[in-house]
């Protein structure tokens, strides 16, 4: 009697095994077919629950609203950039020059821009250049149709400026970089970051109260002077239209 039983239960396993066996094949199949949507539909509801609320919401919208503002923001430099240009470009009289900038020479030793105006022109060795912003630097040669200019930034430029705030004059020297030197004489010279630098009247260079640039950083570790580190405010490396200024001062 134990006997029989044994190979019936035996049986009804064996049965059952392949249902199991045939329904994980349909099973198998099914996915097959579906390309795993069901895996899909299936985790759609166990993470329905850890879906982004109301604080992830908020946080996308202000991801969202700082880009806009950004985007606006650089359209609205690219728009004053393009109407310092165009002024630029049309504001050509007998004593400026406007030019555009058809090379750069970035090197640390050759801190250089060609301009597209020579001697047919008018261009003089020692005129100034400006771009928007303030002085880029000096007319140092030139040819009938260009010249070059010597930027503020070269290890080859020195001149007279003047510091505002504290009404005293320093020597501006170029380091080859993109921040020129400024020299002052004096250990108990009164200068703080953010002052404003301009061309001196002292200058036997250039014309006086021409925008140069801003002190950046100061440094009083020398003992019987004080010097800075000055971020000019006409950045040469995005200047495409330049003024040439018709003054010689010698």
């Amino acid at each position: 009697m134990l006997s029989i039983r044994r190979i019936s239960t035996s049986r009804w396993w064996h049965k059952k095994k392949n249902w199991i066996l045939f329904a994980i094949f349909l099973f198998l199949v099914f996915v097959r077919i579906s390309k795993g949507s069901f895996y899909k539909d299936f985790y759609y509801f166990i993470s329905k629950p850890f879906w982004p609320g109301q604080f992830q919401k908020e946080i996308v919208l202000k991801s969202i609203e700082q880009e806009y503002l950004i985007k606006l923001n650089l359209l609205k430099k690219d728009n004053e950039r393009l109407r310092r240009i165009l002024s630029l470009k049309e504001s050509s009289n007998g004593d400026h020059i406007s030019a555009a900038v058809i090379s750069r020479k970035a090197g640390s030793w050759w801190r250089q821009l060609i301009l597209n105006k020579g001697s047919k022109d008018g261009v003089e060795i020692g005129n100034i250049v400006i771009g928007p912003g303030g002085l880029l630097g000096r007319v140092n040669s030139t040819s009938i149709f260009t010249s070059s200019v010597t930027l503020i930034t070269s290890p080859e430029s020195k001149l007279g400026v003047w510091v505002d705030r504290p009404q005293i004059n320093g020597l501006l020297v170029g380091l080859g970089d993109d921040f020129p030197n400024l020299i002052l004489y004096s250990k108990n010279t009164d200068i703080k970051v953010g002052d404003f630098i301009s061309s001196s009247p002292a200058s036997t260079l250039l014309p006086p109260n021409i925008p140069i640039g801003i002190v950046q950083s100061i440094d009083e570790t020398l003992k019987s002077k004080k010097t800075a580190k000055i971020s000019l405010l006409a950045k040469p490396h995005v200047i495409d239209w330049v003024q040439i200024l018709k003054v010689n001062i010698k």
